[in-house]
């Protein structure tokens, strides 16, 4: 029997991961344009808004829908711990990297650097998701395609910063969400292209098992729970601070 997997890919599962990534990084870069206030302060609120669109839903929930889309012939399931583990790394990530860029955008250093930090990110939260997979076997990785997916990753989100902080217009803002989701979609199938899964067991159907596993059955509901509860904190932080910006004129 090979012991080479054999992978193919839903082509509308993976036009949907790109979808959630646009959509994210539209509402993320969005939300990042209000992060300076007015009087020089940081909106925490803005911040956090923009991790949870970009980093929960535009790089986690795009990751889970592209594995959704993944096809193997040997049955697979995730481990709770680094499943969960790669959603806060990446909204605490890419929150840090918006934060540290709306300081001052116009300092290219800084944008420099948290397009690093911000393209860095979507390769950690990726390969921690991967870490996360489990089959009966191992993974065999291609490390020059490994690099590639980095680089991928960098290059596209620091175009992707660039163009948020110096656009006003919402013609510019979706461009600069197709280019986040060109970034997070490469970076991710790139990185899959990387992969080749190994199988070391004859019963291929065997479902692995083991303490917090879930198997790949059971992710769709997972991915549509979590994202569901991220859209509804933001749209709730989002509401709050479009009343508060209402109300605060008539105190003045």
């Amino acid at each position: 029997m090979n012991p080479v997997v054999t992978t193919s890919y839903d082509p509308l599962l993976v036009a949907l991961s790109f979808a959630f990534a646009v959509v994210g990084s539209f509402v993320a870069l969005t939300a990042a344009s209000r992060v300076k206030r007015v009087d020089g302060q940081l909106s925490r609120g803005n911040i956090v808004s923009a991790g949870l669109a970009l980093g929960g839903v535009g790089v986690w929930s795009m990751h889970f829908i592209g594995m959704l889309a993944l096809n193997m012939d040997v049955a697979s399931s995730y481990a709770m711990g680094e499943t969960l583990v790669s959603l806060v790394a990446a909204v605490v990530a890419t929150s840090l990297a918006i934060g540290f860029a709306a300081q001052a955008p116009e300092k290219l250093p800084r944008l420099l650097a948290a397009g690093f930090l911000l393209g860095m990110s979507v390769v950690v939260m990726h390969y921690l998701g991967m870490f996360g997979l489990k089959i009966y076997g191992y993974i065999l990785w291609d490390y020059g395609i490994v690099a590639l997916s980095m680089l991928i990753a960098v290059v596209a989100a620091t175009a992707a910063l660039w163009l948020a902080f110096n656009s006003n217009s919402m013609a510019k803002r979706l461009l600069a969400a197709l280019v986040m989701g060109v970034a997070v979609c490469a970076m991710h199938y790139t990185g899959m292209a990387a992969a080749e899964f190994i199988c070391t067991t004859e019963s291929r159907n065997a479902i692995p098992q083991g303490l917090g596993y879930i198997s790949g059955f059971r992710l769709p509901s997972l991915v549509i729970v979590t994202t569901v509860l991220m859209i509804a904190l933001i749209s709730l932080d989002q509401f709050y601070q479009y009343a508060a910006s209402k109300v605060q004129p008539q105190r003045g």
